[in-house]
């Protein structure tokens, strides 16, 4: 049975303090002194008793002590735990005479909680057959807070109580007890296995006593709730987060050459890791010791010949190369500053630092320098300031003079107990990710009408995680990310600590709560079933079953110019998978090349800032160079850049300038007699682009069809075929050609 009061503080199931004292100035909770706590178990036989099936007051005791104990273990907590046992069948404690603290037994001086206590709680603690008076058990874990805590530093001494009150209680002493517990300072916390209904007279008469006890503590309402057994190990399920000493960072915050403040900041928010501590040792003595690592270098020959490491050098690969680079390169290549630095750039206006843009591992809160009037003042008109005109300061941030800067914004931010300023990192140019992709507006197929953005609006606002009570003024939040536990963790925690049991047995599955703990809240969940409903029936589901198009060796392979112009080739669906791999590969381009201009074209377009008109023209002049050379390798090289140059220009809405080229070109084309090129062209379809496509273009589909025909020549005359060459090898040339355009 435990009190309301600060139910799990620090992760335990704290009790009612006999004296609340505040915080040290200057010390936040995570920089605390450690605690003394004692486990005090009633381990006599009404504990150990229970209906058939049903577990019994003591093995439920235990299991609420192993998690809270684990908890201690894996937050490498420094609280130390004591272990007093009472209802034993003998008696071990300092205060033990004839007739006086008998069957109570201290099973564990006060120490760091590890995985032999565990083992204990477990295995080696076990029913007795006897009788003791908790209060007597108080006294004796009194005693041993008192002695064992001399001359050492302790922010709080604590006694958990786990008893289901079925022993005979003296109050002789409940009076004495009070005192002692208030002058010490010793909190107490009682934890029961019941509910207030079904209880024997013996177990009211205690409660009674419990009651007296705590008011005489605590005047607010003595034990108004109490917690059972259950309740307590649902409080205890999450294994507590390792507690961190905040370091602070002194520095001068510096404006310009002659204002400088001094600061301290604290890391608010980092991203937690998983302290490494995995080792190999030997599979069958599980001892480090056993095992030792050795790294040989040897060459990549026949002999593989051991080569001495300090005969090796580290290197770095550069393209195909490898360039050497010793320390003392390394050493000398690194960015080296003053000293640490948080140096205020600039000023922008805090709607101009998109979210999107913060980034790095972690937040820093900036604080004036304790002990320092000067600097509090300044530092406060600089936050009010930042915050009346909306602004936000851009700095320079440096951790040491081995550290590589960063660019940083730092926000005002104040709290009635406090100010301060909150630095987040911002990007570099590497940094950024730019992406164009094509609007959802110009593709009348995407367009939502009224009914389904209504549906979306209404799924929305059924799904708000923020309950609103009815008066507009009270809210809650249904779901807290700050208050939940890393499932990694958790469930790391949970099989290391069933393997450190029982090592030849299969992990255990995970527990339910861990699944629970990311899904939907309930409220929410029924909330939102009857605008999902009704977005299934505004965005219907179809599956498609794509038909594979069976060809023949004779479609495969026949000459395409027997048939006539072949259809439209059907856009290829991974060309963006392979342009966006074609682009990491060959890095950064700053102009249209010649190796390959048409990916070069896609990219340079795509990027921000880009002058589509500057770009296509270096495209054209690329274009006009194949077909001043006139062969079938630079016509479909050619060729292949138009189609890109339409697609892009279709995307974003440079339609204009793609049909002007094309016809410019068809006029060089008609000049310089390349109606070979010219009948390429009409077998691709690849003509102006019309209105249909884009709706910046004013070309019909007519138009569009009319303009691919070539013009009626009379009395033309061939061009003379080139040197060197015969019909046979023009005729293989044709073919070959045919051939490999179907192929693409």
């Amino acid at each position: 049975m435990c009190s309301r009061g600060d139910a799990q503080r620090s992760g335990r199931v704290a009790g009612r303090s006999a004296e609340r004292g505040a915080p040290r100035p200057g010390r936040s909770a995570m920089s605390r002194c450690k605690v003394a706590i004692v486990l005090c178990l009633d381990v006599g036989f009404t504990m150990s008793s229970s209906a058939p099936d049903e577990e019994s007051s003591l093995e439920q005791a235990k299991k609420v002590m192993t998690k809270f104990v684990q908890r201690q273990v894996f937050a490498e907590s420094k609280d130390e735990v004591a272990v007093v046992l009472f209802g034993t069948d003998g008696t071990r404690n300092d205060l033990a005479s004839r007739d006086q603290y008998q069957n109570i037994t201290v099973h564990r001086s006060l120490m760091l909680p590890d995985f032999d206590l565990l083992e204990d709680i477990q295995d080696v603690i076990k029913p007795g057959s006897e009788q003791a008076d908790f209060l007597d058990a108080i006294i004796v874990c009194m005693d041993l807070l008192q002695k064992q805590t001399v001359g050492k530093k302790y922010e709080k001494r604590h006694i958990e109580l786990f008893t289901d009150l079925g022993s005979t209680v003296s109050e002789d002493q409940l009076e004495i007890i009070i005192a002692n517990l208030k002058k010490t300072g010793i909190s107490l916390q009682f934890l029961n296995p019941f509910p207030r209904k079904g209880l024997t007279e013996q177990q009211k008469e205690g409660i009674d006593v419990v009651r007296k006890l705590m008011h005489a503590l605590d005047e607010e309402g003595g034990l108004e709730e109490i917690y059972t057994f259950r309740e307590s190990l649902e409080r205890l399920s999450m294994f507590k987060k390792i507690e961190r000493r905040p370091m602070a960072w002194p520095c001068q915050l510096t404006i310009g050459s002659n204002l400088s403040i001094r600061i301290v900041a604290y890391k608010s928010v980092t991203e937690e890791k998983v302290k490494k501590v995995w080792t190999t040792v030997d599979a069958k003595t599980l001892r480090k010791d056993d095992v030792q690592k050795e790294t040989v270098y040897c060459l990549n020959d026949d002999d593989e010949t051991e080569v001495q490491k300090d005969d090796t050098i580290q290197g770095f690969r550069y393209g195909s190369d490898i360039v050497p680079f010793s320390k003392e390169d390394e050493e000398q290549m690194k960015y080296k500053t003053e000293a640490k630095c948080f140096s205020v750039l600039g000023f922008s206006r805090s709607s101009q630092i998109q979210r999107h843009c913060y980034m790095g591992n972690q937040v820093l809160k900036v604080f004036a320098a304790k002990d320092d009037e000067n600097a509090a003042v300044a530092f406060s008109a600089l936050v009010h300031a930042l915050d009346e005109l909306k602004v936000v300061a851009v700095v320079r941030y440096a951790y040491d003079r081995r550290s590589n800067p960063q660019i940083g914004a730092a926000f005002p931010y104040i709290k009635d107990a406090y100010e301060c300023l909150i630095y987040v990192q911002l990007p570099y140019m590497e940094d950024l990710r730019q992406y164009i992709f094509s609007s959802l507006k110009n593709n009348k197929k995407c367009i939502p009408t009224a009914d389904q953005l209504s549906a979306v609006d209404s799924l929305i606002d059924s799904m708000n995680l923020v309950y609103e009570a009815d008066d507009g003024e009270t809210f809650e939040d249904l779901f807290k990310p700050s208050k939940i536990p890393n499932p990694h963790f958790q469930r790391l925690y949970q099989c290391l600590q069933h393997k450190a049991f029982h090592p030849n047995e299969p992990l255990p599955p995970i527990e339910e709560h861990l699944l629970k703990m990311l899904e939907m809240p309930s409220v929410v969940k029924e909330r939102c079933q009857g605008p999902l409903e009704k977005i299934k029936a505004l965005f219907p589901l179809k599956e498609v079953v794509k038909k594979k198009d069976k060809k023949t060796a004779q479609d495969i392979f026949k000459d395409s110019s027997e048939d006539g112009p072949s259809p439209k080739k059907p856009r290829i669906e991974d060309e963006e998978g392979s342009f966006s791999i074609m682009k990491l590969a060959e890095g950064n381009v700053t102009s249209v090349g010649s190796v390959n201009p048409a990916e070069d074209f896609r990219i340079l377009v795509r990027q921000k800032n880009a002058d589509f008109k500057d770009v296509s023209q270096q495209l054209i002049n690329h274009i006009d160079q194949f077909l001043e050379n006139k062969g079938s390798q630079y016509y479909m090289k050619g060729i292949n850049c138009i189609r890109v140059f339409r697609e892009e220009a279709v995307k974003l809405s440079k339609v204009q300038c793609f049909n002007d080229f094309l016809q410019a070109l068809k006029s060089k084309v008609e000049d310089k007699a390349l109606a070979d090129f010219w009948e390429i062209m009409m077998q691709d379809r690849i003509s102006l682009v019309t209105k249909d496509e884009a709706k910046e273009s004013s070309v019909t589909s007519e138009e569009a069809e009319k303009f691919l025909a070539p013009k009626e020549k009379k009395n033309e005359i061939l061009p003379p075929t080139d040197e060197g060459g015969d019909v046979d090898d023009l005729v293989s040339t044709v073919k070959t050609l045919c051939v490999f355009r179907i192929k693409l």
